[in-house]
């Protein structure tokens, strides 16, 4: 029974599996679009500086014939190809690596090192798959242009930038992404999946990924000698008190129906064993699909806090200070229903009903839904690239063992049936838009 399922699963993921949909030959292009992956995989940018790669994309998307902008938001791409009269449907990848010392042991590891901006020596690595988006991305417009009798409107091909950081999204539309070169009728995307297998994709519609924001609380006391409590407002009991606070507000202030995180990842205060110090700082995640419930998870957390040091013993000018960090907040993905269904239905066409899963909505965050919440109001939808090699997801399934994730640093995509399962993907949904 597990041989033949082990073979179901092989089966139905290969690459090989066309159903309808395009007839796209693969065979030929493929090579060159792995050693591109591998190339991109093997010289990651950090965040702000996708330089190189900014250039390869774009003169990819010269050869094919698309008028390119570069540095768009920084070291954005953006590519728009007229063919006829029709909808305008946005492809969208995203660029950037990881701060991350890769330790996959393949022989196309990534060895990039650099000076990150507080003058620490870190790694880089593609970590979060953006080197499969993009190879897929490229893969995408070659077959759109080879088929381009088979649609009709404008193809706007974006690679953007800075999504690990959540500030490529907002660069680009400030520097006038939908109004300097073309509004889109539909935006698609896809992102790369560390738990499903590799040939197959998987989406929902509504909520997809969560909303997220960064807060920093800077915690003030009066510091003195660890001997003379007495004599001091101590600030890491206030944080002690406000951390267990701050999980009364999922817990108890917001509905259980609505999903929210509040997560204090890192508390720094103090120097030395007898001194009780001046303050203490927390950083925070926030995570919630709902706007609202955002909202009040930010109020909460300023009463709590105010209302925590006031009871300390600390006037109203000594209240904590609470920063949320605008410039990084990403709204939720919402995935446009009866856009998804049209994506969902050509996908299935293109490599078969049984290869397209139902997924559930995940608190990890994209800066994907920004696109969806500008005043245009435009349909977007993103779904998930299966990634993991089948073998072992098969054995992961037998032996229970947990999988390398996104941003591990031994996460290894099985790109070569990754990447044409992408390429068949996204090609087939544009179709399906261009054609609705």
């Amino acid at each position: 029974m597990k041989l033949t399922y082990l073979s179901a699963i092989l089966l139905l993921a290969s690459p090989l599996v066309q159903a309808n949909g395009l007839d796209l030959n693969l065979s030929k292009a493929m090579p060159a679009i792995e050693k591109f992956y591998l190339d991109l995989h093997q010289s990651p940018e950090l965040s702000y500086h996708e330089q190189k790669t900014g250039k390869k994309i774009a003169d990819r998307l010269t050869q094919l014939g698309f008028k390119v902008t570069s540095n768009v938001g920084g070291f954005g791409v953006v590519g728009i190809y007229k063919n006829g009269e029709g909808p305008t449907v946005m492809i969208r990848t995203d660029t950037d690596g990881l701060p991350i010392i890769e330790q996959t042991g393949k022989s196309y590891a990534s060895k990039v090192k650099v000076i990150d901006e507080h003058g620490a020596k870190v790694g880089v690595m593609h970590g979060c798959g953006h080197d499969i988006h993009m190879s897929s991305f490229i893969g995408t417009a070659e077959q759109l242009i080879a088929h381009k009798k088979q649609w009709q409107g404008t193809l706007m091909m974006v690679a953007q930038p800075a999504e690990e950081v959540g500030g490529g999204a907002k660069a680009m539309l400030s520097e006038g992404l939908f109004s300097k070169y073309a509004k889109p009728d539909h935006i698609i995307a896809l992102h790369v999946s560390a738990s499903v297998p590799a040939g197959k994709v998987s989406m929902k519609n509504e909520y997809t990924m969560a909303s997220v924001d960064s807060v920093d609380i800077t915690i003030k006391g009066k510091g003195g000698h660890g001997a003379y409590p007495h004599t001091t407002i101590d600030p890491v009991v206030i944080a002690a008190r406000t951390v267990l606070a701050l999980q009364t507000i999922t817990s108890r202030e917001l509905s259980p129906l609505e999903p929210s995180v509040i997560t204090v990842g890192s508390i720094h205060g103090g120097s030395k064993h007898n001194v009780i110090s001046d303050e203490v700082k927390l950083q925070l995640t926030l995570r919630s699909y709902n706007p609202d419930v955002r909202s009040a998870q930010i109020a909460a957390i300023k009463r709590i806090t105010a209302g925590i040091a006031q009871s300390a013993g600390l006037n109203e000018s000594n209240y904590p200070v609470i920063y949320v960090h605008e410039d990084e907040s990403i709204p939720s993905t919402y995935n446009n229903p009866a856009q998804t269904d049209i994506v969902r239905n050509s996908i299935a066409s293109a490599i078969g009903d049984t290869n397209v899963l139902e997924t559930q909505a995940v608190m990890a965050g994209e800066d994907f839904g920004l696109y969806g919440r500008t005043d245009e109001n435009i349909p977007i939808t993103l779904f998930w690239l299966g990634g993991v090699n089948q073998a072992q997801y098969a054995d992961s399934i037998k032996t229970g063992e947990v999988l390398p994730s996104l941003h591990s640093s031994k996460f290894a995509p099985d790109y070569k049936v990754a990447i044409p399962t992408g390429i068949k993907a996204m090609s087939n949904a544009a179709v399906a838009l261009f054609n609705k």
